[in-house]
């Protein structure tokens, strides 16, 4: 009787954690989300944090020092370096001149560790390779960061074509919901911002442009020019076009939608298509060696049996002869 009391007590006090946990755990996530949701609201009013005058100059003496030391003089190959920077995502005006650094940071760096090392360990570079190898490393130190930074633009472009016909969307059902063009910039800013921040830093920054007054259509394109993506320059031309002929911007989105929709259906249709193409090269490197490796080797060993005693000038050993059946 004892141990049921205390079977049935136990099983009580269980139940009493388990009910307490599960409404604190249901109290605090309705608390969560409309602290989220708060949040979110602050984001549509005010979507960047960052003032929209942004300080374009550089103050640390030291970058100063590097910027005048390694200046060029081609204003051409400046522009396309901040663009470059730009497109990867570095949009600090220090960037260019930090690049600078990693380049010849490493072109140095990487030669004299290795020497170094070398020597610590006992085994200094000697004859040709003392100097192939320091020199190879410099080019190496020289070549990485701008092979780094094409890699990171040309990955922020995959991810900003996944990203917009998303946003697209939204864009969408909140101009078709009654919304203008910038309120819903903001909305699908604030919206999407965790989802996919990319975008969303994107139209935030269109958003602070057509507030500081900027015009629709250079705002638009500095958009396309930073975004750099073909769907997205395409959108713009759509929506200036749009205001120049004065056509319902609602009614072009939701066609531009339905378009984008049958690309990327398509698109994916396509890469399906080639896995059988792709799947030819594993196939033939192998399974085909193997295949013909178990149909071509008893054949070869039944020749080597016969051909090698014929060669030396013996008599081939006899076939085996079938057991007699009684």
């Amino acid at each position: 009787m004892t141990n049921l009391l205390d079977l049935l007590i136990e099983i009580l006090v269980f139940a009493a954690v388990f009910a307490g946990a599960l409404l604190a755990e249901r109290s605090l996530g309705g608390f969560l989300a409309v602290r989220r949701r708060i949040g979110q609201d602050v984001a549509v009013v005010t979507p960047t944090a960052s003032s929209v005058i942004k300080n374009q100059t550089v103050s640390n003496r030291f970058l100063l020092w590097v910027q005048s030391a390694t200046a060029s003089k081609d204003e051409a190959e400046s522009s396309k370096l901040r663009r470059n920077l730009s497109l990867a995502g570095f949009n600090d005006p220090a960037a260019p001149i930090w690049y600078t650094i990693c380049r010849f940071g490493l072109a140095l760096g990487m030669p004299i560790g290795l020497m170094t090392l070398l020597g610590l360990t006992g085994r200094p570079l000697a004859g040709m390779q003392a100097i192939v190898v320091p020199v190879v490393l410099c080019m190496l130190g020289l070549v990485m960061p701008g092979l780094y930074v094409s890699a990171r633009a040309s990955s922020r472009r995959a991810e900003m074509e996944n990203e917009f016909p998303d946003a697209l969307d939204l864009l969408v059902v909140c101009v078709e919901a009654g919304l203008g063009l910038e309120a819903a910039f903001i909305r699908v800013a604030g919206e999407v911002s965790e989802s996919h921040p990319r975008i969303a830093r994107e139209f935030g920054a269109l958003a602070d442009e057509l507030s500081a007054g900027k015009s629709r259509a250079d705002a638009l394109r500095a958009m396309a020019d930073r975004v750099d993506v073909s769907n997205v320059s395409s959108f713009v031309a759509l929506l200036i076009q749009s205001d120049t002929l004065g056509v319902s911007v609602a009614q072009s989105l939701r066609t531009y939608s339905v378009e984008m929709r049958e690309a990327r259906f398509l698109k994916a249709e396509e890469k399906a298509m080639r896995i059988p193409v792709l799947m030819t090269v594993p196939i033939v490197a192998c399974f085909m060696p193997v295949i013909i490796v178990a149909l071509l080797l008893p054949p070869a060993i039944d020749v080597v049996r016969t051909l090698t005693p014929a060669l030396k000038g013996e008599n081939p050993p006899p076939a085996a002869q079938a057991p007699a059946r009684r």
